[in-house]
């Protein structure tokens, strides 16, 4: 099996339809088993309820089961393209389903490893604040200005927010030209950036919308 030095290449030419093996411990116990299966689709995303999006998946119907997470994805040259991560047994309405196995695209295994290995750790941007992720059913209920964005419940003290003059109930709407919709979460945007980059964060105060500056801190 082939290293993911050549990671960014694999995932960006990987299409639909391809033949695809999962390689794991299913259930922890049957070591190194092998499934098989095609790639059904490539930058898949899946809300995880806690107030961010895993994000660039690969979705494939090889069976991938409990324990089979962290284990490689690889193609048919023996290439690693992804890390075997979860599985979706049932919809929220209660349906069930086979074969939705999804991986964390070799792209995104890279980037993390290369840092780790570089520095001894992988670190993330830190804004300073906790907040209530704001929806059009939100919106609608609480009778807000905007339909998507991060309602701030609160702030750190002598964090990067607090520094740049963000304060509660304030909602933060963009960061930079990204702006917090549907398919842009306000974790996986503020993501998007690193520790000691300097953003522009707009946000409402009182139904105005205002611009500030912020240093991102690392976390």
């Amino acid at each position: 099996m082939k290293s993911c030095n050549s990671a960014t290449s694999l995932s960006d030419v990987l299409d639909p339809g391809e033949t695809v093996i999962a390689i794991g411990p299913p259930l922890g116990d049957f070591k190194n088993s092998v499934t098989t299966g095609i790639v059904s689709a490539t930058g898949r995303s899946i809300d995880t309820g806690e107030g961010y999006n895993i994000e660039d998946l690969i979705q494939t119907d090889a069976a991938i089961n409990q324990g089979n997470s962290g284990g490689p994805l690889v193609n048919l040259a023996g290439e690693v393209i992804g890390i075997n991560t979860l599985i979706v047994r049932s919809s929220g309405s209660g349906t069930t389903a086979e074969g939705l196995g999804f991986a964390v695209s070799a792209n995104t295994a890279h980037a993390i490893a290369s840092q780790i290995v570089e520095t001894g750790r992988f670190s993330r941007p830190f804004l300073g604040i906790r907040y209530q992720t704001i929806t059009p059913s939100i919106a609608n209920r609480y009778r807000l200005s905007v339909e998507y964005g991060a309602y701030i419940t609160e702030v750190s003290e002598n964090s990067p927010a607090d520094e740049a003059g963000l304060s509660e109930d304030d909602i933060i709407v963009q960061i930079n030209d990204i702006a917090i919709d549907e398919t842009h979460s306000y974790l996986n945007t503020i993501f998007k950036f690193e520790p000691g980059e300097t953003v522009t964060v707009q946000f409402v105060r009182d139904g105005d919308i205002q611009n500030t500056e912020v240093i991102l801190g690392e976390s």
